[in-house]
């Protein structure tokens, strides 16, 4: 392989980069989330890089204007890596005053993801079915018992 150009281990390599960023992403612990930020975005850095014209520096004087690099992909992930450090410095700010507080550094769940939590464990229709047919007849619903109600008190 000759050449300083973009190849397809280079593509793999900003695939495997993007995917475990976006795994780690999605899940509770803000420690993970953090280091999911910081990979997604060196894989987003390093195909914006391959995203532009390979030559020499891009300095005036230096070297020739038809063999200089294209400065704009450079400039961008500079930008790109400032707000990278900023974000990752909040990340990293609230993940410590999370676990100076709580001990640990996972999201917890609020109230409404509890909720659902507790209709999907029951089967429940979590919205209203407004449909003039029976929920037998009608095939979106597959499971459709009637809407969970909160009892009322006596009286």
């Amino acid at each position: 392989m000759t050449g300083t150009g973009a190849n397809l281990v280079s593509f793999i390599a900003i695939g495997m980069l993007v995917g475990c960023g976006v795994t780690l992403l999605l899940e509770r612990s803000l420690s993970r989330i953090l280091l999911g930020v910081i990979m997604i975005s060196n894989g987003i850095n390093l195909l914006i890089i391959f995203g532009g014209r390979p030559g020499g520096a891009p300095v005036v004087g230096v070297t020739d204007p038809a063999a200089m690099s294209d400065p704009l992909p450079q400039a961008m992930v500079l930008t790109a890596i400032v707000i990278t450090f900023g974000f990752t410095a909040f990340l990293l700010a609230v993940s410590y005053r999370s676990w100076y507080l709580d001990g640990d550094d996972e999201v917890p769940d609020d109230i409404e993801d509890q909720r659902i939590k507790h209709r999907a464990a029951r089967k429940e229709v979590s919205t209203v079915d407004l449909s003039e047919e029976p929920p037998e007849a009608d095939p979106e619903q597959l499971d459709a018992p009637a809407p969970w109600r909160r009892r009322q008190g006596p009286g």
